[in-house]
């Protein structure tokens, strides 16, 4: 373990190769605040420009992911007279963070350890994978007080499980567990609330002493396939197959494979 920085509101440290970071207003069911903004962008950008980083795993502390909005905040708005110009700052960090997010060449695993609810569930969506403990639950509760999803659940969500289904998830607001959240695909993994982090933790680092070249072009593709036509599709893959071919990582994946032993890759 190395490196552990706190910023009141957001807990970073670094395991191996895999940096953590945990939501950490564990009293609030780690609600989303404005003030969460510039420590979460910070902790992302500092992941993705740290070199012995390879994988990045966010958490939330105590027994939730994230709740959601900050309801205290939203009604603090509601009592100076509602305007949307006062609440939009919640909007508008959560179109940040979710942009940073999507800029992050490596690997972002979302470890939902219980309640991913609201900007919670569309943090979690904008993540690359999600794995989830067996007690979490996961909810677009926009619609419950009248609101829209935001935080990117408009683009993540329809991606993941086709449009009807992000009707009904959206449209009644309906918490489902996490076998259910399975069984849609919306995580791909459900694990017993004491392995959550452990076990996404090696996942994790799995993926970070892996090629980091091809795991970056892997993940760009992936986020990019469905836009794509065959025909682009294939363009894709061999200008990324060429940038991979030409790695030390590969030379170093050929070799280890005729001597019949782990590669030890580099990441260049």
């Amino acid at each position: 373990m190395a490196e552990v920085k706190t910023a009141h509101e957001i807990f970073t440290e670094r395991r191996g190769r895999v940096a953590v970071i945990t939501l950490n207003r564990p009293d609030s069911l780690n609600a989303l605040s404005i003030s969460m903004r510039a420590p979460l962008l910070e902790a992302f950008e500092s992941a993705s420009r740290d070199d012995a980083v390879g994988a990045i795993v966010v958490t939330g502390a105590g027994r939730a992911f994230s709740s959601g909005g900050d309801i205290t905040f939203m009604e603090s708005v509601m009592a100076q007279g509602g305007r949307f110009a006062d609440f939009r700052g919640l909007v508008d960090a959560g179109r940040d963070l979710v942009l940073a997010l999507d800029k992050i060449e490596k690997p972002v695993i979302a470890a939902v350890n219980g309640a991913a609810a609201g900007g919670g569930m569309s943090l979690a969506l904008a993540c690359d994978v999600r794995w989830a403990s067996e007690k979490a639950k996961l909810g677009q509760s926009f619609v419950r007080i009248g609101l829209h999803p935001d935080w990117g659940a408009l683009y993540t969500l329809p991606r993941l499980v086709g449009a009807s289904r992000a009707l009904e998830l959206m449209g009644t607001g309906d918490l489902i567990d996490a076998a259910e959240a399975l069984r849609l695909g919306i995580v791909s993994r459900v694990l017993a609330p004491e392995a959550l982090l452990d076990e996404t933790l090696a996942f994790a680092e799995r993926l970070a002493s892996g090629p980091r070249v091809a795991i970056a072009e892997i993940k760009k593709s992936v986020k990019r396939a469905l836009g794509y036509t065959l025909e682009q599709a294939l363009k894709r893959e061999i200008e990324a197959q060429e940038r991979c071919w030409n790695t030390n990582d590969a030379r170093e994946g050929f070799a280890a494979f005729l001597a019949k032993r782990e590669p030890r890759f580099t990441g260049r």
